[in-house]
């Protein structure tokens, strides 16, 4: 087979999938950019070019920024907790001899199998301030002062939010940790035992540095579950409330969008979010470049 047909082989095997990334991924994403310089209400065939105009309405709609707050703040707590418990849980399960790790890293991983509306109503029953399990059993040990209205409470609800994003992102996360730990050669184990080292100076002298190349790319991971995971969290447990206190970006837009058939200004969000996630993206690949992180 010569040079040329072998190109034309390749282009005709690449050909299909090439058109079906067009088609349902660079055109609505071209089309949503140039809709942000639009208002449309999404049902009728004509649009008005209104300029910038969406933006200027952003940039001084205060729920946006709510919003944004919101997001960093479960992309600030969310990922932190994550790792550690992952971390902690992989370090477990594969430096101490658990005869039941098998069982342990299932119960771990069983709650990434479900699907995110499921968590969300089963955490939404737990929370529930009548009838919950957490109230409940805060009443049963007498401590009553510590009840909510988990949702209903602006102190609380990003609070409540956390917990379940947790719960379902640590046994996904446990499992990459524990297949990087087992590549890590035992005789640096066996050698710093030797020298008397202790485990915390083993897991950061050893374990760390030598998965760290994994744990960086975890840490794009977190960026992307987060940011688009807290839409479903946020939209079945609590619609954005109390008063927007638990609304994110991509719930903002859906509002605008899907309920206030602002098409034009759900666009704009969507473009301000896509911006506010190419610069979280910078900022954590100059932020974990392995040259400037110091062991």
């Amino acid at each position: 087979m010569t040079n040329r047909s072998k190109n034309v082989f390749i282009a005709v095997c690449v050909l299909p999938a090439v058109i079906v990334f067009g088609i349902f991924s660079l055109y609505p994403f071209l089309r949503a950019i140039t809709m942000a310089f639009y208002s449309w209400s999404g049902i009728s065939a004509e649009s008005e070019f209104i300029g910038l105009d969406n933006f200027r309405t952003l940039a001084q709609d205060p729920i946006v920024w709510k919003s944004l707050r919101n997001n960093i703040f479960l992309l600030l707590v969310v990922p932190v907790v994550t790792m550690a418990l992952s971390l902690l849980f992989a370090v477990l399960l594969t430096r101490k001899r658990f005869r039941e790790r098998p069982f342990y890293r299932t119960v771990f991983f069983f709650p990434n199998v479900l699907a995110l509306v499921v968590i969300s109503i089963l955490w939404s029953f737990i929370y529930h301030p009548t009838f919950g399990i957490l109230n409940s059993f805060m009443e049963a040990i007498g401590l009553q002062s510590l009840t909510h209205a988990w949702l209903g409470e602006s102190g609380t609800v990003l609070w409540a939010l956390v917990f379940p994003m947790v719960w379902q992102a640590v046994g996904y996360y446990m499992i990459i940790y524990i297949a990087a730990m087992e590549g890590v050669p035992a005789h640096l184990y066996e050698s710093a035992v030797l020298e008397g080292a202790t485990e915390m100076q083993q897991f950061l002298h050893i374990t760390f540095p030598l998965i760290w190349s994994v744990v960086r790319i975890t840490i794009v991971f977190f960026l992307i579950g987060v940011f688009n995971n807290s839409f479903t969290y946020v939209q079945v447990m609590t619609n954005s409330g109390p008063d927007n206190e638990s609304s994110v970006l991509m719930t903002y837009l859906y509002k605008q969008a899907m309920q206030n058939g602002n098409f034009g200004y759900g666009a704009a969000i969507g473009v301000f979010t896509l911006i506010v996630t190419i610069t979280l993206a910078w900022l954590s690949e100059k932020l974990t470049d392995k040259e400037s992180v110091e062991y």
